[in-house]
């Protein structure tokens, strides 16, 4: 079965409006791109598309109540409500350091949560005796 798919490539500001030609499961042809970039944006969105997730998860005796994390690499666009369920319920306890990965291999993907910003630790008076 042939169909067409139409895109819009988003990995530089020229936005190139692109026609996929698909026969089945196979690619026949992409018209529209101007740049490899683009090429290669098309396969992938067509065949197996991704996405960053970027969200908060709890933070106990942070300064803040959430720490804002994100994939280290693009998810499988199918998988992100479920990764972002997992996420939905962690909490993680200050102090966090930016860069500090929050989840190894989320859900499977070998693909790790990391912290976006550093959370300092809450000094409760109990703790200054």
């Amino acid at each position: 079965m042939k169909s067409q798919i139409e895109l819009v490539c988003i990995c530089c500001p020229m936005g190139c409006q692109m026609q996929l030609h698909v026969e089945g499961r196979a690619i026949s042809e992409i018209e529209g791109n101007t740049c490899k970039i683009g090429l290669n944006y098309a396969r992938q969105e067509c065949i197996d598309p991704r996405r960053m997730l970027s969200t908060t998860v709890a933070c106990k005796n942070g300064l803040w109540p959430r720490l804002p994390v994100k994939t280290a690499e693009a998810i499988p666009k199918a998988m992100m409500g479920e990764i972002a369920r997992s996420l939905h319920f962690l909490a993680v306890t200050a102090p966090v350091e930016i860069g500090a990965v929050i989840v190894e291999n989320i859900c499977g993907t070998s693909i790790n949560v990391v912290a976006t910003r550093s959370m300092p630790k809450v000094k409760l008076e109990a703790d200054n005796n």
